[in-house]
């Protein structure tokens, strides 16, 4: 199997602050590269002007030029640090004509929920999607709830917060869970939200728990509240190979029940709550 070929293209601030270049020109650099048509992942970050123009003339250009981008098996959109853009920031933009366009494609990362649109999305060989984010909107939910992706295997969200997106709850998450239909994942990641302990008791009642070998349910406020109901449940599950829930609020004995369950786990990056005034602040990791 040949290796994969992977590239970065970004427009840096000076060049975009000079008017030089725009998200417009960023295809045309991309399909200039004479390396691009041996590429297998392609990973667009900065398209200059990230928190306040969107990435659509990216994705238009890649619709547009669908011949040449076909080959592309893995794309990330948005891959940009904070000091570039704050994730909460990056000005994403509507993915609908994308699926038909990259008939290869085999995974899609997207980094940024502001103004994302998924629109009906149905590909054959998608095996991956993530979304880091915030804030993740429930019309963005929706269209992964009704998604059509028979060959899905990983499904990682990123939830985040009502100040940067998430306009739902618990039960949002649960109708996610209970109407979505990926018949081949393996993965599931439910991740970064501030309300971890109550997607913990959704995720353990739906009916991906039967099928999936990775748990992940990191970045998020996770309690011993959650971990009580993880180190119970999981046991009836002996396909869950690995549970991950780094970066969370588990005291140490908790962690060491869950680490003590005979398969893989992850509880790096413990966190201490920070109390003001007799109230208790719990943070997901990444927000803005």
């Amino acid at each position: 199997m040949a290796a994969e070929k992977t590239k970065t293209y970004t427009i840096g601030y000076e060049d975009y602050d000079s008017g030089e270049k725009s998200a417009e020109n960023l295809v045309a650099d991309i399909l200039a590269d004479p390396e691009f048509p041996a590429l297998t992942e392609l990973v667009i970050g900065d398209w200059g002007g990230a928190w306040e123009d969107d990435c659509q003339a990216v994705l238009d250009g890649i619709v547009e030029h669908a011949e040449q981008f076909s080959h592309i098996q893995r794309l990330f959109v948005g891959d940009m640090d904070y000091e570039q853009c704050e994730v909460s920031w990056i000005m994403q933009g509507d993915y609908s004509k994308l699926w038909a366009a990259l008939p290869d494609l085999k995974s899609l990362t997207i980094k940024g929920s502001t103004e994302l649109r998924l629109g009906e999305v149905c590909h054959e060989g998608l095996e991956e999607l993530t979304i880091i984010c915030g804030g993740l909107g429930s019309d963005v939910i929706r269209s992964v709830q009704n998604a059509k992706l028979p060959n899905l295997k990983k499904l990682l969200l990123y939830i985040g917060i009502e100040d940067y997106g998430f306009d739902g709850n618990a039960d949002t998450i649960k109708e996610l869970l209970e109407k979505a239909d990926f018949p081949n994942l393996s993965y599931l990641g439910i991740t970064d939200s501030e309300i971890q302990d109550e997607l913990v008791r959704v995720v353990l009642d739906s009916k991906f728990m039967g099928q999936i070998e990775t748990l992940d349910l990191s970045l998020g406020t996770l309690t011993d509240q959650g971990g009580a109901l993880l180190l119970e449940a999981l046991p009836k599950w002996p396909n869950v190979k690995k549970l991950d829930v780094h970066y969370h609020y588990l005291s140490d004995d908790m962690a060491k029940k869950l680490c003590s369950l005979p398969i893989t786990v992850d509880v790096s990056e413990a966190e201490e709550p920070d109390v003001y005034d007799g109230t208790v602040y719990m943070n997901a990791m990444l927000t803005e």
